[in-house]
């Protein structure tokens, strides 16, 4: 009796081992969306960065691929975040400036997300960190397809933030711990986050606060930079040292868990560096956040799928930040109406070897009066930096933008100008503009250019570069 009892547990025990096997071929793939804020070009591993070890982070595009003409589709945070969650330009939508804290700035809600997509296609949502899409509760996550927020509505110091944890409620609460930090906070949280939602497929997007000013970072993180003696410099070392840790967490989650082969991880940074301010540094681009030259708007931009997209990929075809809604649509297996109007595209058959050809033709800025536009090498940008006169560049040949070709190429200029036209006909005026507009601008006016040049040759000389 005995052994007849054996083989019909053993089969059980098959037929369970062989049904979880079948789910786990089946589950759809989760996708993670880290972001960095106001992280320069030139401060990683992954980018040449001797001072700050970011090991965790480098590890992304050594398992994946490093997008070496990655942008975002705006020099500033909330621009940015809005063309990131809808995978449209956020001038198509008005959202051209950071929404002031009042009432009616925010993400147009009659705008779907990547989360809005991907809840619909039976997905567990959340994001950890800063949302910087609006602060009246219709803009807030909860509304905007996200089953789980945990972080702050809007910029924030990194010690006693006002955050939501959505768990016990929807409205800011400034925290009083002496010892909670931001990033700490948000890498732990979406480790629990993983690790709650690892049987089903899950989208987790992950902006952190980190580099923003103000410049805050606990005595552990700056005991690791003895060395530097600029506080600024050493504080920013610090909290991107800190950074590296809690992203080092969320992956190892992934390997524990066993999600490492069913997880595609993007990550980037939401524009260039404010160098002045936070000594980030972007280098060798010029520029800097707030200018739509490549110190502005080209980032560091990696991602990672094990088993999908090939290990230690360098890829040197333009893509955007737009890119990433398509992409993680096509992954889950999402259909797009075209009536959605995404101006990104699914990266997937261009990073396998399967689309051989270029994912976008043109790629087009747009920020007040400032404006570009890149098509192949050329590029064509009107900068608070140069007076607003166009300048032409060929990036195959000088990505530091030092060699205007306007002159000597007239009729490219027209061709190219004639382009960013018929394509800013259809955008729509902002919404609103920032309260503190005008002096911001000021900043990045020519009379203030020699001042910022010398804090990138600071940033540079600190980074040993």
């Amino acid at each position: 009796m005995e052994r007849p009892l054996a083989l019909v547990a053993f089969a059980i025990a098959a037929a369970i081992i062989a049904s979880r096997a079948e789910a786990a071929e089946n589950k759809k793939p989760n996708v993670i969306v880290i972001l960095a804020d106001d992280l320069g070009w030139g401060e990683l591993g992954a980018q040449g960065n001797k001072e700050i070890p970011t090991p965790n982070i480098d590890s992304i595009p050594a398992n994946g691929v490093k997008f070496t003409q990655g942008y975002v589709s705006g020099p500033y945070c909330s621009p940015t975040r809005a063309g990131l969650v809808t995978g449209r330009y956020q001038t198509r939508i008005g959202h051209e400036w950071n929404p002031p804290a009042t009432p009616d700035a925010g993400l147009p809600v009659d705008q779907k997300t990547i989360a809005d997509r991907l809840k619909a296609a039976g997905y567990a949502t959340g994001v950890i960190g800063k949302w910087h899409l609006g602060v009246a509760p219709k803009f807030r996550p909860s509304k905007r397809g996200f089953d789980e927020f945990y972080g702050t509505l809007a910029n924030t110091p990194f010690f006693h933030p006002q955050l939501v944890d959505s768990r016990i409620s929807e409205e800011p609460q400034r925290v009083e711990d002496e010892e909670f930090y931001t990033t700490d906070a948000y890498g732990k949280r979406a480790v629990e986050f993983i690790t709650e939602h690892k049987d089903e497929p899950f989208f987790l997007y992950l902006p952190f606060n980190a580099q923003h000013a103000p410049l805050q970072s606990p005595q552990k993180y700056l005991d690791r930079f003895p060395n530097i003696k600029d506080d600024n410099r050493k504080h920013f070392a610090a909290i991107l040292s800190a950074t590296d840790d809690a992203i080092g967490e969320v992956l190892t989650s992934l390997k524990t868990n066993g999600l490492e082969e069913n997880t595609l991880v993007v990550y980037l940074t939401d524009n260039g560096g404010p160098t002045q301010q936070t000594t980030s540094s972007n280098l060798p681009l010029r520029g800097f956040k707030m200018t739509t030259l490549e110190g502005g708007v080209r980032v560091p931009f990696y991602a990672q799928w094990k088993g999908k997209i090939p290990a230690g990929q360098v890829y040197d075809n333009p893509v955007i930040q737009l890119d990433i809604v398509p992409t993680a649509l096509a992954a889950a297996g999402v259909a797009i109406d075209p009536s959605s109007q995404l101006d990104g595209v699914d990266l997937l058959p261009y990073l396998t070897g399967k689309n051989a050809e270029q994912p976008h033709d043109a790629l087009f800025w747009r920020l007040g009066d400032q404006w570009a536009v890149r098509n192949g090498d050329w590029k064509l940008v009107a900068s608070h930096l140069d007076g607003l006169t166009p300048k032409l560049y060929d990036l195959s040949k000088d990505i530091g933008e030092a060699n205007d070709l306007a002159a000597s190429n007239p009729e490219k200029v027209v061709e190219l100008k004639a382009e960013w036209d018929a394509w800013n006909a259809d955008n729509v005026p902002a919404k609103w503009q920032p309260a503190n507009g005008q002096r911001k601008k000021n900043k990045n006016r020519p009379g203030n250019q020699a001042r910022n040049k010398r804090a990138a040759q600071a940033a540079a000389t600190a980074a040993g570069k």
